[in-house]
């Protein structure tokens, strides 16, 4: 029987990767045990912005030297120049067909994730080149989302996949309709949470599993029944933090745009202390 622990880290744009990096900078204020004992999990497990994060984790800097880039007054991050709602629109015109399979809905969001003027890739890589303290994988067992955009399957990187950790990582990044379809090879990717943004199933080979969502527990998923119901889904052990009133109002209307990551790293952080002794618990159960 498995004991392994998985930290799952979900989607929600740079709000979502200040939130979770305050999340467990908070837990650490509380609990540096607690925090380690997350960061330290047999996998890692991120989804678009989560994968940001699971790969700094990975990184070697100190949880605290990754807080405070979150909330540093500068960064490298730009804005994508496109309406949040837009993107919701170009959700809902995918999935209008009822009769179509997941993975046709999926294909249809990347057909139209490529119709999309945005950024150059180029300009996109050099972002998340930024975002990360290493661009090597871990030695630890890190996985990284992307959804195929051509047939609509999931797929998980990682460090035996032979596609590089900024490549894996911008692709996982690419929110269909803000940021170009990443070019890995003569395939093209993108993710955003889109599917999903917690992904449960690429842990099921793990008996517990925290999981860090920015959002609010009753958001629901385009795709789905929403990470709530993912997270009680889950055959193991599963505590899912979502994100609090304090958070959500951090977030601010556009989790994509830059000025939201110093409110919510700290709304993150405030959250993260509350949450320390529950996490404890939960893990030495």
């Amino acid at each position: 029987m498995t004991t392994k622990r998985a930290l799952v880290l979900a989607g929600g744009g740079l709000a979502g990767i200040a939130w979770e990096t305050g999340i467990l900078q908070g837990i650490a204020d509380e609990s540096p045990a607690t925090a380690e004992a997350l960061i330290s999990s047999d996998v890692l497990l991120g989804t678009s912005a989560g994968s940001t994060v699971s790969a700094q984790l990975s990184s070697g800097l100190s949880l605290d030297e990754l807080y405070q880039r979150q909330v540093a007054a500068d960064s490298h991050e730009i804005r994508s120049g496109v309406d949040i709602d837009s993107i919701f629109d170009l959700f809902l015109t995918a999935m209008s067909d009822a009769a179509a399979s997941r993975e046709q809905k999926l294909v249809r969001i990347g057909e139209i994730a490529l119709a999309t003027p945005t950024v150059e890739e180029k300009v996109r890589h050099a972002v998340i080149e930024h975002r990360l303290p290493s661009h090597d994988w871990p030695d630890t067992d890190l996985r990284i989302t992307a959804i195929d955009i051509a047939t609509g399957e999931l797929l998980t990187f990682d460090r035996d996949s032979g596609v590089g950790l900024v490549d894996a990582v911008a692709a996982s990044c690419a929110v269909p309709g803000a940021w170009p379809p990443v070019t890995i090879g003569d395939r093209r990717y993108m993710d955003g949470g889109v599917g999903s943004t917690v992904n449960m199933s690429l842990v099921e080979d793990c008996a517990v599993a925290v999981v860090l969502v920015p959002s609010g527990e009753t958001t629901p998923s385009p795709l789905g029944g929403g990470a709530a119901a993912e997270v009680a889904l889950f055959a193991g052990r599963a505590f899912g933090v979502f994100a609090d009133d304090e958070a959500l109002a951090a977030f601010g209307p556009d989790p994509l745009d830059p000025a939201c990551r110093v409110p919510s790293a700290r709304a993150g952080r405030n959250q993260g202390r509350r949450y320390a002794a529950p996490i404890a618990e939960f893990l030495a159960g």
